[in-house]
């Protein structure tokens, strides 16, 4: 096993990617899509271009990624798909008054791209159910918290160890686990 770097944004490097991992192992058992990015800028001052270059990385790009190994995650006996997403992405919190999620403007952008890709978690879950040669895969979105990384300027309480929890439980959860939630490392989260 060997980590994979892949420019989400490129439709070659994702296809050499696949290319690489078919070769050489012939399946992918496990896919944790955790590029992002997060340009800061106030609500008020976001363009589409703005929102255009989030939603590339954040939500196409995991599509792309999604897409081009589909065919591996087929013959694995137990794939597992975890979408790294955030708690910005919760409408809950994003409505609670008082809450820094209702009021981060700068993160406006990157919101509404994890958002997304808890949409997207779900949308995928239900296909795979319903196509017998996916139906063994499960996928989740998580969030690690408030993690300290160069995202916020190492400002989070977490540490990166700690917000791993939530996506080696799910990349490695039974098969009896569940599929299409969201996911902190305490439990389910309210979308």
């Amino acid at each position: 096993m060997r980590p994979v770097r892949i420019d989400v944004t490129d439709d070659a490097s994702v296809a050499s990617a696949a290319e690489l991992v078919g070769r050489e192992y012939g399946r992918l058992d496990v896919l944790v899509n955790n590029a992002g990015m997060l340009n800061r800028k106030h609500a008020t001052e976001v363009s589409a271009d703005d929102l255009r270059l989030e939603f590339e990385t954040n939500v196409f790009g995991l599509i792309r990624v999604v897409h081009a190994m589909l065919p591996l995650l087929r013959k694995s006996p137990a794939a597992r798909i975890v979408n790294v997403s955030s708690d910005s992405a919760m409408f809950a919190k994003a409505t609670e008054e008082g809450s820094m999620f209702a009021r981060s403007h700068d993160s406006f952008a990157y919101s509404a791209t994890k958002s997304a890709v808890n949409m997207l978690t779900v949308k995928y879950a239900n296909a795979f159910l319903d196509d017998p040669e996916l139906a063994h895969v499960k996928i989740n979105a998580v969030t690690p918290g408030y993690v300290a990384t160069d995202l916020n300027g190492f400002k989070g309480e977490r540490t990166t160890d700690e917000g791993a929890r939530a996506a080696v439980y799910w990349a490695t959860v039974g098969d009896d686990g569940e599929t299409g939630g969201f996911f902190d490392d305490s439990g389910r989260l309210p979308w």
